[in-house]
């Protein structure tokens, strides 16, 4: 039983909180329907999750096997069939598209289009440079659009641009960490690193981090969230984000730890802490 729930990655699914993202910034959080509906909808992405995390176990394959901490996954050890996964990875694709139908007719949308880029991602993109970390942000970005289509509310376009920032950055990250602590075998691993070299990576990571905090600022101030929210006072949790970049850089450039972005959420206290602080402002600013 153990192989199979590491199989479907559970760690991963942290990734969709970004899906609540509607809920507090559409001031929902009270509503106990719609808090209901996001939740469900965050345990259906997670299960639509798991099926691609599947898929891409298998077709990783050979590249998991050179990996010192994928090659302990169940398909690359050989501890489930890749028979064996393909079935189970349709079984989680079927079911949750199926769930989600029953959510939302536009969740459903969103998770069609998520499972669509992330197929191709795995089927092709992943040898692109550029574009494949550009798919893996959006990913992030449906998440939270999956969000706010399942309870019916707008998202701001600032929002989004942050999330898609934030994102990036996240995968940047992991890319640079890759690189530094697998050395030669990283191309092994993912060919597409050959691409990537280290300075170019920090480059990006500081355009990225830079862009994000200054989208964040202005989200806060923009007339259009002053006027939706009736307060100025979102400018407050500005220092949290600034503090959970610059802690994130931090782990990615002195402790070599960023190529796996979920242990890092449950394993840094300073950065959990960070996160509470802020979605506790967040929800008492906007309440």
């Amino acid at each position: 039983m153990t192989r199979y729930i590491k199989l479907l990655r559970p760690q991963q699914w942290i990734k969709n909180v970004f899906i609540f993202a509607g809920l507090i910034f559409s001031r929902q959080f009270y509503n106990v329907g719609d808090t209901l509906s996001t939740i469900y909808a965050f345990l259906v992405f997670s299960a639509l999750c798991s099926g691609v995390y599947v898929l891409n176990d298998i077709l990783d394959f050979e590249e998991d096997k050179v990996h010192p901490i994928k090659a302990k996954r169940p398909v690359a050890a050989g501890e489930i069939g890749r028979n064996k996964a393909w079935v189970i990875s349709f079984v989680l694709l079927i079911t949750s598209l199926f769930f989600a139908w029953v959510l939302n007719e536009r969740f459903l949308y969103i998770c069609l289009i998520y499972t669509v880029l992330m197929i191709l991602y795995s089927l092709k993109v992943k040898q692109i440079v550029i574009l494949d970390v550009l798919f893996v942000a959006l990913g992030y970005v449906l998440r939270a659009v999956a969000g706010a289509m399942v309870i019916d509310v707008e998202i701001s376009s600032w929002l989004l641009l942050c999330t898609l920032l934030l994102a990036l950055f996240l995968v940047l990250s992991k890319r640079r960490t890759e690189i530094v602590t697998l050395g030669e075998d990283a191309i092994k691993h993912r060919k597409i690193l050959v691409h990537y070299p280290v300075s170019l990576l920090n480059q990006m990571i500081a355009i990225v981090t830079s862009a994000c905090i200054v989208s964040y600022c202005l989200y806060t101030l923009a007339p259009e969230t002053v006027t939706k929210f009736n307060t100025r006072n979102l400018i407050f949790t500005v220092p949290f984000v600034i503090y959970g970049v610059f802690r994130y850089l931090y782990i990615t450039y002195s402790k070599l730890k960023a190529d796996v972005p979920e242990k890092i959420m449950f394993t840094d206290v300073p950065l959990q802490i960070c996160l509470v602080l802020w979605v506790v402002s967040c929800i008492l600013i906007l309440s």
